[in-house]
């Protein structure tokens, strides 16, 4: 399996990787899983042929992305917090109105 990251602005936008496609490799890791779940693991898989069947047929190789979107509207935007396009208005900073930043500054 292979890992990568998209970097753009300095920031990551994206995260990917690709999926074991090896069946022999796949059917040795499955026999590891069941040696595991013999030891007590009920989290170890079970042995699934039908995948390694699939995978000797040729399946093509595969993989995935997630982008995050947040990221990617704070490159668009040009943005420097996250909390300036995050769509969650309570977590954004308070701004307050001109009056009420001249009332302050006076002290009373």
């Amino acid at each position: 399996m292979e890992r990568f990251e998209i970097f753009a602005g300095h920031m990551e936008i994206s995260n990917g990787f690709s999926e074991l496609n090896d069946p022999e490799d796949q059917r040795q890791r499955f026999e590891e899983q069941l040696k595991e779940r013999a030891r007590g693991d009920e989290e170890a898989h079970q042995m699934d042929e039908d995948y390694i069947r699939a995978l000797s047929y040729g399946m093509p190789p595969t993989g995935g992305v997630g982008v995050g979107v947040d990221r990617l509207a704070m490159l668009l935007t040009n943005s420097q917090t996250i909390r300036d396009v995050i769509l969650f208005p309570l977590l954004r900073p308070e701004k307050a109105s001109t009056a009420e930043s001249a009332d302050t500054s006076d002290g009373k």
